[in-house]
């Protein structure tokens, strides 16, 4: 299945796919405590539910703040953050 970027509209929670609206474009957030965008498969919302290693992505950038996963500065980012 195809891989989509997905802003995060800032209502509910980051960990629910309808939380999500499919982005045209690639962020340009890149750091910060809040979530800003995820790279996950999926059509105008990110697949239902999210992947548990996505999930551990998206509170793992709420306390890193950094794009996650961070385990090898070279791998592919799945989650953004943005500052508040």
């Amino acid at each position: 299945m195809a891989r989509f970027w997905y802003s995060y509209n800032g209502i509910g929670d980051p960990i629910l796919p309808t939380s999500y609206n499919q982005a045209l474009v690639k962020p340009t957030c890149i750091t910060g405590p809040v979530v800003c965008a995820i790279y996950s498969p999926g059509a105008f919302n990110p697949t239902s539910p999210l992947s548990s290693r996505l999930r551990t992505y998206i509170a793992n950038i709420q306390l890193a703040l950094i794009p996650q996963p961070d385990s090898n500065l070279a791998s592919k980012k799945y989650v953004y953050g943005r500052t508040a």
